[in-house]
C-alpha cells in the first residue's frame, strides 16, 4: 500500500493501554495513513502514546469528538465502553476498527451495527487471529480437501496470568472473565473454521484465585453438521501445548502452533511445516491494511458486522450455558446414572444452549 500520492487516512486510537502500543506500531509502519490523536481518560497515558507518534493527546471522549481531524479510529478500550464511543464516531463519520470483545450483549452490538448502517461508516470487530498467515492459509487447505471432512476442532488458550489488578477480571468493565475475553477469539475461529455453530455448553474450572469471574472454563460447541470444537480457557493453568488450534480431519490433521504450523494429509503419515507460527504485529499489520483498505474501497472487510454480532451471540450463549452447567451432568449413584433435574424436569445428559451463529 505504498502510495505517496494518495491522501493519507487520519487516525485516532482511543485507548492508550497495551493493545493500543501494537496498534500503533502497525499505523505507524504505514505509508497511507497517521495517527493524528490519542485519547484516554489516563491523560498522561495518552500523552506518552501520542509522543511517540507524533500527535496530540486528549483526556476525554468530548475533546475527540471535537476533532476535526480524524477519518478512522481504533477503539481499544473495556469493553463496557464500547457502544457509546463506537457510536459516538461512528455517527459523525468516522469508521470504527472495535476491539473484541465486541459488545458484552447483543443489544448493544445491533445498536453499534444500526449505528454504522444510518451513518454509513464502516464498522469492523478486531479479531487478530483470522489475520495470522498460518490460519489463513489452514482454511484453505481445508476448503481444498487436504484433510478430508472435518471431524473435530481444538482450540487451547492457557496461561498463568495475574488478572487481579486489570480490567479484564472486572466484570463491570469487561462483562465476565476468561470466556468473554479469551473465548471471543475462541469462538471466532471456530466460526472461521467451522462455520456457523448450533449449540454449545460450558463448564467451568476451580477458581483458584478468589476472582470475581471465572478463570477457567471447558467449552464445547458443535456447528450445523454436527462437528465438535472443544476449547480450554484458562488464566490460572498453561498446558504448556506447542499449538494452538488443531483440526482433525477424515484422512489427516492440521496443527497451528505458536512457532510453527504443520499438516499431514494422511493419518500417521509425516509433518510438513506449512507455516513460521503465531505472530502478531504481522496479524495486526495485516488488519489494519484491510480495514484501511476497506474504508478506501479497495477490498471488502474480512470480518463484517455479521460476523461481529455472530461473535456476540456465542458469547452471550456461552454464558447462558455456564449458568446452566451444573444442571446438565449425569449423576452417578453407585452403578446407577440418574439424571440431575432442573426446576422439577431431568435435563438430558449433554444438552447446551442454542445459538445459531
Amino acid at each position: 500500500m505504498n502510495e505517496p500520492n494518495v491522501k493519507k487516512l487520519r487516525f485516532a486510537i482511543v485507548g492508550a493501554g497495551a493493545i493500543a502500543q501494537a496498534y500503533a506500531s502497525a499505523l505507524k509502519a504505514s505509508t497511507v495513513c497517521d495517527v493524528t490523536v490519542v485519547a484516554d481518560v489516563r491523560l498522561e497515558a495518552a500523552k506518552a502514546l501520542a509522543e511517540k507518534l507524533g500527535s496530540r493527546a486528549v483526556g476525554s471522549i468530548e475533546e475527540l469528538l471535537a476533532a476535526t481531524d480524524i477519518d478512522a479510529a481504533i477503539v481499544s478500550t473495556p469493553p463496557i465502553s464500547h457502544p457509546e464511543i463506537t457510536i459516538a464516531l461512528l455517527e459523525r463519520g468516522v469508521h470504527v476498527l472495535c476491539e473484541k470483545p465486541f459488545a458484552i450483549n447483543h443489544k448493544s452490538a445491533v445498536s453499534m451495527i444500526e449505528a454504522s448502517r444510518r451513518s454509513g461508516s464502516l464498522l469492523t470487530m478486531a479479531s487478530k487471529f483470522r489475520y495470522v498467515k498460518d490460519v489463513v492459509e489452514a482454511r484453505r487447505r481445508i476448503h481444498a480437501g487436504a484433510i478430508g471432512d472435518v471431524l473435530q476442532f481444538e482450540n487451547a488458550f492457557t496461561g498463568l496470568v495475574d488478572m487481579s489488578n486489570r480490567w479484564n477480571s472486572n466484570p463491570a468493565l469487561s462483562g465476565g472473565g476468561v470466556l468473554i475475553d479469551n473465548g471471543t477469539h475462541s469462538l471466532d475461529i471456530a466460526r472461521y473454521f467451522l462455520g456457523p455453530l448450533r449449540e454449545i455448553n460450558v463448564v467451568e474450572g476451580k477458581r483458584i484465585k478468589g476472582s470475581p469471574v471465572e478463570d477457567a472454563v471447558h467449552v464445547f460447541a458443535r456447528n450445523e453438521n454436527g462437528v465438535p470444537a472443544n476449547i480450554d480457557l484458562s488464566w490460572s493453568i498453561s498446558k504448556e501445548l506447542d499449538y494452538y488450534v488443531r483440526i482433525y480431519g477424515s484422512t489427516g490433521t492440521i496443527s497451528l502452533g505458536w512457532k510453527e504450523s504443520k499438516i499431514r494429509t494422511k493419518v500417521g503419515g509425516p509433518w510438513e511445516v506449512f507455516g513460521a507460527g503465531y505472530q502478531r504485529d504481522a496479524a495486526l499489520a495485516a488488519q489494519v491494511e484491510n480495514f484501511i483498505g476497506a474504508i478506501r474501497g479497495d477490498e471488502p472487510l474480512c470480518i463484517t458486522t455479521d460476523d461481529a454480532l455472530a461473535s456476540v451471540r456465542a458469547v452471550e450463549a456461552a454464558y447462558t450455558a455456564l449458568r446452566a452447567s451444573d444442571s446438565r451432568w449425569t449423576l452417578l449413584e453407585g452403578s446407577v446414572a440418574r439424571v440431575a433435574e432442573t426446576n422439577g424436569k431431568p435435563a438430558s445428559n449433554g444438552s447446551g444452549t442454542l445459538i445459531g451463529v
